[in-house]
């Protein structure tokens, strides 16, 4: 025979461990929106597929790049930089240093928030280390393949 007070308590144990997932669910989600503005500082798009239906991953559009500049794309955890007109490259936006999601991308650096280290928007190479440090005192970031698509940058 069932006891009717231990399945009242485990049916309500029950619903308050699925009341509390679920937020918790959700919170791991995606979005589909874009990470932030473009401007140097962060934008782009997130996604699995370009609009043109490949199996590339739509990471920002070209023109969300500025030239000599770049974007901080957060939820992909990549810097797309325009060193040059039509030259992008790819770059982790983690910094080498203390692992902070980087900040900003200004004057031809990428730069880290936490304790100002500086990487090329060229070459990812460590160009200002942390807390004033010389150049190189960090390991560089790492590459990440990016290509122009049509008018998308994409992963790849």
């Amino acid at each position: 025979m069932t006891d009717p007070a231990l399945t009242r308590r485990r049916a309500l144990a029950g619903a308050a461990v699925g009341g509390l997932s679920l937020p918790l669910l959700a919170a791991c989600g995606g979005s589909s929106k874009p990470a932030a503005q473009p401007g140097g500082q962060q934008g782009g798009q997130s996604g699995g597929k370009t609009p043109s239906g490949s199996s590339s991953t739509l990471l920002t559009t070209a023109s969300a790049v500025p030239v000599g500049g770049g974007v901080i794309l957060g939820q992909q955890n990549v810097v797309v930089t325009q060193p040059t007109q039509g030259q992008f490259e790819g770059f982790g936006a983690t910094c080498t240093h203390a692992g902070c999601i980087l900040a900003s991308v200004s004057a031809g650096t990428i730069n880290c928030g936490c304790h100002g280290s500086q990487f090329s928007i060229k070459d990812g190479s460590n160009v200002a280390g942390p807390l004033g440090s010389p150049p190189g005192s960090v390991p560089a970031l790492p590459r990440v393949a990016v290509k122009l698509q049509g008018k998308d940058i994409v992963a790849g």
